[in-house]
């Protein structure tokens, strides 16, 4: 359908297992992912790209380790370790992932001081990405997400394209999740109640 695209977020090396911060099964949605991309008219790509020293990394904060928070001008923010960092192995898109077919890729957290989970905003909720505006300019009203990680990046998406006025599935199966401390099962319903479908 002209009207409709799909979103693979954070499909990337450091995010599936063996990477610096990988994510349970991440890998099994390559083959799920590769069909789906076949079935749609667009399909965008979103990139975490980070540099070296970004500041959502625990490493640029002494004393504090991974999975910590710290405060930000933007609010709370949890510490990673580094990852997706510009130009590395592990910011590359898993090797399997079939996306010739994508017709544009959203980098993301690139700015050092501020990190960025939606593939619409910057973390401090107000910045944008530009790519509410591409799917405005080409008729896209719906959006389909699938990708890593459900509970973080995947979510922020669902409810920012929710609140920007887009038709939002999320593809469970097609997603994996983090899941600190019960994230998953929270973001979850924060999907339903910002009215995006979870099928």
């Amino acid at each position: 359908m002209a009207d409709e695209a799909l979103i693979v977020v954070d499909l990337q090396n450091d995010f599936c297992p063996g990477g610096a911060l990988g994510v349970e099964g991440g890998h099994e949605i390559v083959p799920i992912i590769n069909e789906l991309i076949q079935r749609f008219d667009h399909v965008i790509l979103t990139q975490d790209w980070h540099p070296a020293n970004h500041l959502s990394f625990a490493s640029s904060h002494p004393g504090k380790a991974s999975f910590e928070t710290t405060e930000m001008p933007y609010g709370t923010q949890t510490l990673w370790p580094d990852h997706c960092v510009q130009g590395t192995s592990g910011a590359e898109f898993h090797p399997d992932l079939v996306a010739t077919q994508a017709e544009l890729i959203i980098r993301k957290g690139f700015r050092r001081e501020i990190d960025s989970y939606s593939t619409f905003f910057e973390n401090d909720r107000v910045t944008p990405t530009g790519l509410a505006g591409y799917l405005r300019e080409r008729g896209i009203t719906s959006i389909t997400l699938t990708g890593i990680a459900t509970d973080f990046c995947v979510a922020y998406s669902a409810i920012d394209a929710r609140k920007l006025g887009f038709d939002v599935t999320v593809l469970i199966d097609a997603c994996r999740a983090i899941d600190l401390n019960g994230s998953l099962a929270a973001m979850i319903e924060e999907m339903k109640a910002a009215g995006a479908k979870i099928a």
